[in-house]
């Protein structure tokens, strides 16, 4: 896998990984791409959410790419979202030259990066004229919500106040249209940091406007299990299954199904390595 990375304005980062395009597999010489949007309450970028997301996808045969987002205080004036449409004009800006399929590119969010990946679907960018929107969504765990169930951390992190008015610019339930691409979604019913409640109010907003969509929701699990395997420190082999179910979906969605490549992915078979996850409750989101 050829990998670059790109910087964004305002500090973000880009990290795109190419699958081959190689005569000798001429039935795959461009290929749609995932971009992974880890969570972290907009106050970091979890680890965990990143780098092995993508792997599971890229073992499916997509190129992927991982987005490096604005948190904290930089996360103000819409930057993350400016940020994410940067990013998906980068990448079908480059789409003849990498291989990539511009009409067919997803986004996957975790948490608070399931908000920005949903945002980048539904929400404007004030004075953008070019905003760039993904062509399907999946999404676990997201923080969807201003209100009751609302994660409120993530919401002070974007409006910069404590002020209920100002948070509910950023909530999404109310922002779902019919032209909102496909969703897939999944969450736990443990989940204590971002309630299921976000998730079910998403649902009840894209059916009500007629939006394809998916959901799972899980019995067990707390939040921010990625992609629940021992090396995210949350193994579970039951709610694993949901990598499995995206890809099928997604495979439906965008008419691209390699079933021979849907087998677990194994860093070493890549001549892939990196360091372990980094550890930590700042970590959980």
């Amino acid at each position: 896998m050829q990998q670059i990375q790109l910087e964004l304005e305002g500090g973000g980062t880009l990290t795109v990984c190419l699958r081959a395009s190689l005569d000798a597999m001429p039935t795959v010489k461009q290929r749609p791409l995932v971009l992974v949007v880890p969570g972290g309450g907009y106050s970091h970028v979890s680890p965990r959410e990143g780098d092995p997301v993508a792997l599971q996808f890229a073992a499916a045969g997509y190129h992927t790419a991982v987005l490096t987002y604005s948190v904290g205080e930089e996360a103000r004036d819409y930057r993350p979202l400016r940020q994410l449409s940067e990013a998906l004009g980068l990448l079908r800006q480059h789409a003849e030259e990498w291989h990539i399929l511009p009409d067919k590119i997803a986004v996957c969010g975790f948490s608070a990066g399931g908000h920005l990946a949903l945002s980048g679907a539904v929400l404007d960018i004030p004075g953008e004229t070019a905003q760039q929107r993904p062509d399907a969504v999946i999404l676990g765990y997201p923080v969807i919500t201003a209100g009751a169930y609302a994660h409120r951390g993530s919401f002070v992190q974007l409006a910069g106040s404590e002020d209920a008015a100002a948070q509910r610019a950023f909530g999404l339930e109310d922002k779902i249209t019919p032209d909102t691409p496909p969703v897939f979604v999944w969450h736990t019913m443990e989940d204590q940091t971002v309630p299921v409640e976000n998730t079910l109010l998403l649902l009840t907003a894209l059916r009500r406007a007629g939006v394809p969509c998916e959901a799972h929701l899980f019995e067990k699990g707390r939040h921010g299990t990625s992609i629940s395997t021992a090396e995210v420190d949350a193994a579970s082999a039951h709610r694993h299954h949901w990598v499995e179910l995206a890809l099928e979906w997604l495979g439906e969605t965008f008419d691209f199904d390699l079933k021979e490549n849907l087998s677990p992915f194994h860093p070493a078979d890549a001549g892939v390595s990196r360091s372990s996850p980094q550890q930590g409750a700042k970590d959980w989101f």
